[in-house]
């Protein structure tokens, strides 16, 4: 049984090669923009808090929940967005759509780097912090949705895999280049640089990056699909929001795993294992490493067996091993060379769903509600599963006292994901 699906069958319409490759580009862009700011947010979710969320004689780990808890409400307005842009791309085409989400999300972060602090402007300043992750996740949740259409939509037949493949490997270099710059600012700048002003730098740094995928945005043509099927009927709504909370339930997996491995994992080093500032960021560097890795290879390896081996290996494994991995990292006796080749493995087991899943997505969804369908399913799922995934880890290890909390959600998330993906058709993708 493959569950409700709405994706009906029509001629795959394709564009030349230069509209292909510069599809690939415009997309891949502005994912790269998307993630690498919510990447730097989450690595430097302690220096935020101590700077916008904890008045003087206020407690770390309060602050820590509260920046998590302001993650979390970007997300949350991932599914708004998703819908809101959604719509839009599904009427008016994909183009305009990513044109508007790049120039918001290259604003809103801008701002960011300019935020005055609650030193400065009291609880005033949590509160513009927020208001602009607001904005961000609006735009987030329409960039999916479009990116993937797009992508998707021009790639070659039998190819769907290895296109849709690139958004997830743009988010891996997204998170890469957060992790790489902040590392770069944690190693020339001393601790009360970083914290005085150096954490701006990341966000400041979004303004020339946005240009530039705006400006390739500027020159991408509409998808030959999109104009084939603009005026095809659309399939009824109780159909299409069944498909996308299947569509959600087979990405939640994806999702709390590649947050908890990729995003949360330097906070939980460095205020669970007292691991420093530096180690925590290496040791995400290798992790995003692992993933980018598996990502493309993982989307073609889907093209040629089917999406549904592909993802339940990674589902599988994500549920085998994560608390192994958070024992040896917990392990004071394992060397450093096996806990990074440890956060390695971890990063690309997750690659391994993140390389078939945008295509399956896109591929559940017919093209007159595929903006709005994929980009639904996935922004529910990464408001609960991922958004949440700091504030629900830091909490529960503040209530129970576990530090094993991180395994457990990500293990947990995993096997129920593999449920949903097991009702994926034998033939998907291949």
């Amino acid at each position: 049984m493959s569950g409700p699906r709405v994706h009906e069958s029509v001629p795959h319409t394709t564009g030349p090669p230069r509209a292909r490759r510069a599809a690939l580009l415009a997309g891949s862009v502005g994912n790269f923009v998307e993630w690498y700011e919510f990447g730097v947010y989450g690595y430097f979710a302690t220096v935020i808090a101590a700077r916008f969320f904890t008045p003087e004689g206020g407690s770390e780990t309060e602050g820590l929940v509260r920046t998590y808890a302001s993650f979390a409400l970007a997300f949350f307005f991932r599914p708004v967005g998703a819908a809101l842009f959604g719509r839009l791309g599904d009427r008016i085409g994909r183009r305009p759509v990513l044109i508007l989400v790049i120039a918001l999300m290259t604003g809103a972060t801008t701002l960011i780097g300019v935020l005055p602090t609650y030193a400065t402007v009291g609880a005033l300043a949590p509160w513009l912090l927020t208001f602009l992750r607001m904005v961000q996740g609006l735009s987030a949740g329409g960039e999916f949705g479009g990116a993937v259409s797009v992508m998707t939509e021009f790639a070659p037949p039998g190819r769907r895999g290895l296109y849709g493949s690139w958004q997830s490997f743009t988010v891996a270099l997204g998170l890469l280049g957060g992790a790489g710059v902040a590392t770069l600012l944690a190693t020339v700048l001393t601790e009360g640089q970083l914290s005085d002003w150096g954490w701006r730098l990341p966000f400041l740094l979004t303004l020339p990056l946005g240009l530039v995928a705006l400006r390739l945005r500027l020159r991408l043509e509409e998808t030959p699909a999109f104009r084939h099927e603009r005026r095809r009927e659309r399939p009824p709504g109780r159909e299409v929001a069944r498909t996308v909370v299947l569509g959600a339930g087979r990405v939640m997996g994806w999702s709390a795993a590649g947050y908890t491995f990729l995003v949360v994992l330097p906070s939980y080093l460095q205020n669970t294992l007292h691991t420093g500032f530096r180690q925590a960021l290496l040791a995400t560097v290798l992790a995003n490493l692992g993933f980018a890795a598996t990502i493309v290879p993982a989307g073609l390896l889907s093209d040629r067996i089917g999406r549904r081996p592909v993802l339940l290996t990674g589902a599988g494994l994500v549920v085998v091993l994560s608390v192994p991995l958070l024992n040896l990292l917990q392990d004071t006796g394992t060397s450093n060379a096996v806990k990074g080749l440890a956060v390695c493995g971890a990063g690309a087991v997750v690659g391994l769903m993140a390389g078939p899943g945008p295509a399956m997505l896109s591929e559940m969804f017919p093209t007159s509600v595929r903006h709005t369908g994929l980009g639904l399913a996935y922004a529910l799922s990464n408001a609960v599963f991922s958004g949440c995934a700091g504030l629900i880890i830091t909490e529960t290890m503040k209530r129970t006292g576990s530090v094993d909390i991180p395994a457990y959600y990500a293990a947990a998330t995993c096997a129920i994901s593999a449920l949903a993906l097991a009702t994926l058709p034998d033939n998907q993708g291949s």
